[in-house]
């Protein structure tokens, strides 16, 4: 394997390791691509830990995976939360999810980990039935897509400050209490709408309870779960009047 700088970012290639006879040591070896792309000498252990910190390094560039048939509206999503640029997100479709079409949730083993140091998922279901249709996520508006990602990535924001124990019990709480289920989506909508996405949340809304042909159970889950329309342009109203406020101060 071979480890090409490129801008910031490592790539990795198939590589063979020779060694090289008449060389100064036993263990130097020759780095050498199927094509002659990179050619070098390392020393043996030198090279195993050049390789290792290479892949760390490939890793820390790399913090938001996603499938490539969603990276527009993934972006455009994350572009609203600058506070996640190098927080890990890995975006990827689930066969099926239990009473949802998406969920935000930490890595198994950020429970255990300093709060910089966590892994989160957004887990999309890859098809859902609405009456009697079938209706592939991919291909879902693109408006109601980054609306939908949106309310996920406010869920990351909800999780990010609260310590592993904490974490623990707010998901407990969201499987066995509706009250804690309904603080918990509202606060995801609330994040959302304060880093600019109202347009996208809305979008989705009203693909859900008008638009798209959505069991009416479904429906009344979103109406007493998440914020309604009328809640989030109020949110908006507010924001503006505060920023209006500020620029007045500035």
């Amino acid at each position: 394997m071979a480890v090409i700088l490129q801008g910031n970012l490592f790539i990795l290639t198939v590589a063979k390791l020779l060694e090289v006879k008449g060389g100064n040591r036993e263990d130097e070896v020759v780095l050498f691509t199927e094509s002659p792309v990179f050619y070098y000498k390392f020393d043996h252990p030198c090279f195993l830990f050049f390789l290792y910190k290479s892949l760390n390094l490939y890793e820390l560039h790399t913090k938001h995976t996603y499938p490539e048939s969603i990276a527009e509206e993934v972006k455009i999503a994350l572009s609203h939360y600058p506070e996640l640029a190098e927080v890990p997100i890995e975006f990827k479709f689930k066969s099926k999810i239990r009473k949802s079409t998406m969920q935000a949730q930490p890595e198994f083993w950020s429970f255990f980990c300093n709060k910089s140091n966590r892994k989160y998922k957004v887990l999309i279901t890859t098809s859902f039935k609405i009456g009697d249709s079938i209706y592939y996520t991919k291909n879902i508006p693109s408006n109601v897509l980054i609306g939908w990602f949106g309310h996920e990535l406010g869920h990351i924001m909800d999780y990010q400050d609260r310590s592993g124990l904490n974490l623990i019990g707010f998901g407990l709480g969201y499987l066995f209490s509706e009250k804690a289920m309904k603080r918990a989506e509202r606060s995801a909508d609330f994040f959302a709408v304060a880093h600019g996405m109202e347009t996208y949340i809305l979008a989705t809304k009203n693909f859900i309870l008008n638009e798209a042909n959505f069991s009416e159970i479904y429906k009344r889950r979103m109406k007493r779960f998440y914020l309604s329309p009328e809640e989030i342009m109020i949110l908006v109203k507010e924001r503006e009047e505060q920023a209006k406020l500020s620029g007045q101060k500035g």
